[in-house]
């Protein structure tokens, strides 16, 4: 009798994963990182991000021409905005910036109601303040989606909420034609006024409104194949000050909500491995005994009908976590609208701070 499947039989290859958060401007930081693991050779399989994560996401995957770490840094240089002075303070200078954009918007990304004509009166206030169709035009600029099927890119995964039903709306290159629109649809963050984005007969907002980290997402869409997982964390986990006033609450706050919380997702996938490890064992115990003739014929039926659920379980959606590396940006100044701080200054530290880091994490794991 043909020999039954066993747990070796199951594609042991690993994907290396990238995880990217949403965060705004500080999503330069990523950019950074970016560029570090790039230069160490670190290809992967693939891109997974939410707001402005997806954004980079989809430009790493769709860059247009064959460099997207030169992509990705030009994305970043056009949607720095060059009014703010660079000679003020770090503090200062995301004060100055944030406040220009919350009033002037950006126009390579975001566009106040009030500067679109015939799109905002004070006695029919819109559910919005700001339209981002600008950053799907700027987009479009730099990311070809016709490469996101091209096989020798990253898969993509972008995420969003769904208004009406709270649930995520999850876009994933492998089955879906991601244009710009399912990319801007995961980055209208309501509590600074950014508008959702209708797709079909769906109202979507950003997609950190659920999970501003996600991997879980990711082992669903590609629950065969194991993982190595880096997260780029824009939010500090640690911060000895405590706030002195309301708006250190709100940005300390703030901070808690966004950071990556994946250590569950982690810890619950050590746990299915043990589960499985001893499942194997004790599955190729039967499977011996099964080939050799010594279990009766009533035992060896009763195993062929739990094998397929078997296969199902160890091999269908045996997905573990095989390492993961987290790349933690750290904050020198605690300042609330820190992420809508676009000045060319910033954008450049923010990039020259991702690169260190990066650097700094990599070289203590080698």
């Amino acid at each position: 009798m043909q020999k039954l499947s066993t747990h070796d039989d199951k594609n042991l290859n690993f994907e290396t994963v990238l995880v990217l958060q949403g965060g705004g401007s500080l999503g330069a930081y990523e950019c950074g990182v970016y560029k570090t693991l790039d230069k160490h050779g670190i290809k992967f399989d693939v891109v997974a991000g939410t707001s402005i994560g997806g954004i980079n996401a989809a430009i790493i995957a769709g860059a247009k021409g064959d460099e997207p770490t030169k992509t990705l840094e030009g994305f970043w240089l056009n949607l720095a905005e060059t009014v703010t002075p660079s000679f003020l303070s770090e503090q200062a200078r995301a004060f100055a910036s944030s406040t220009y954009a919350s009033i002037w918007g950006n126009p390579h990304a975001f566009l106040p109601v009030w500067f679109v004509p015939n799109s905002f009166n004070f006695f029919n206030m819109w559910p919005y303040l700001y339209d981002i169709s600008p950053l799907k035009k700027t987009l479009q600029g730099f990311v070809d989606f016709k490469n996101l099927k091209n096989p020798s890119r990253p898969r993509l995964i972008i995420t969003s909420t769904d208004i009406q039903n709270g649930k995520p709306s999850i876009f994933d290159s492998m089955y879906d034609n991601i244009n710009a629109d399912h990319v801007i649809a995961g980055a209208g963050y309501p509590f600074y006024g950014i508008s959702w984005t209708r797709i079909n007969d769906k109202y979507l907002w950003d997609g950190t409104l659920l999970s501003n980290t996600p991997l879980a997402e990711v082992i669903h869409a590609s629950p065969k194949r194991s993982k190595k997982v880096y997260v780029v964390d824009l939010f500090p986990h640690h911060q000895e000050e405590i706030p002195k006033n309301m708006i250190e609450a709100w940005h300390r706050a703030r901070d808690i909500m966004h950071t990556d919380k994946t250590d569950q997702t982690v810890r619950l996938s050590k746990t299915i491995t043990r589960y499985l490890e001893l499942l194997q064992q004790m599955h190729d115990v039967l499977v011996e005994l099964f080939d050799s003739g010594k279990l009766d014929e009533a035992t060896r039926e009763k195993f062929k009908k739990v094998e397929p659920e078997y296969h199902k379980l160890a091999v269908e959606r045996g997905a573990l976590i095989k390492d993961i590396t987290r790349i933690e940006r750290h904050e020198r100044i605690h300042f609330l609208f820190e992420d809508a701080d676009f000045s060319l200054a910033t954008i450049k530290q923010l990039i020259g701070d991702g690169e260190k880091d990066a650097e700094k994490v990599l070289s203590a794991k080698s």
